[in-house]
């Protein structure tokens, strides 16, 4: 069993965001993780501009490359990329992080065009989106209001442009559809609202709330590594 992590939007360096849980997961079950590089936020040499399909290419491509099967973990725009990807013979599990299940047909914007405090985002020089009018201390109290001045000076420091096609680019199917899942609703969550997580909550297999922001895979890997046991020993 391998488990990939698939980032949410704006950021780069999926592997220090998942790092703290990705090591207690490792020293409890022997289950290592690798995180997926996103093209669309300029993680690999292809062309960002390949956006939504580019990523879900990218996470087909690594799935091809497991054994033994995979739990594939989406963290916020994680989900649409899961979604995109469509069906593959090596996901057993899918755990959700205030995600997203989206049914075909329906882009990253439709997704959070609902939210009455939406995230803001604009235009860079070259055409990419990026997040706008957050500095660290901004930017920590939306999103990682539960971890210390430090750890969100470093998250602010991986804030990343990504290619606009992430968002405006309607999902072709619903990969997540008919695939054991489990979505953790972050009840503390200042960037996505508790209640778009809930609609997206319900269709999933299970959900469980957690008492954390948006990364609780950073600031309570505890209770994220708790689900993934659950799933791992449900497995055998």
């Amino acid at each position: 069993m391998e488990l990939l992590f698939v980032h949410g939007a704006l950021v780069r360096d999926g592997a220090w965001w998942w790092g703290p849980t990705a090591d207690l997961l490792e020293a409890r079950t022997g289950i290592r993780s690798r995180a997926l590089l996103l093209p669309s936020c300029g993680e690999t040499r292809d062309d960002p501009s390949g956006g939504l399909v580019a990523d879900a290419a990218a996470l087909r491509a690594a799935l091809d490359d497991t054994e033994g099967g995979a739990i594939v973990v989406g963290h916020s725009y994680g989900g649409t990329v899961l979604a995109e990807a469509g069906a593959h013979p090596a996901v057993r599990h899918l755990l959700l992080i205030s995600s997203y299940l989206p049914d075909a047909g329906v882009s990253q914007s439709d997704i959070m065009g609902g939210e009455a405090d939406p995230v803001q985002i604009a235009a860079t020089d070259d055409g990419l989106l990026q997040l706008d009018g957050y500095d660290a201390e901004r930017f920590g109290a939306r999103f990682l209001q539960d971890a210390d001045s430090e750890l969100q000076r470093q998250a602010f420091e991986r804030l990343a442009p990504q290619s606009a096609a992430a968002f405006v680019t309607p999902t072709s199917t619903a990969g997540w559809e008919g695939v054991d899942s489990t979505y953790l609703v972050c009840t503390d969550d200042g960037s996505t609202s508790v209640g778009l997580q809930r609609r997206h909550a319900a269709r999933a297999t299970r959900t469980a709330d957690v008492p954390t922001g948006h990364h609780p895979f950073i600031t309570r890997p505890d209770l994220v590594v708790r689900q993934l046991q659950d799933l791992v020993e449900g497995d055998r």
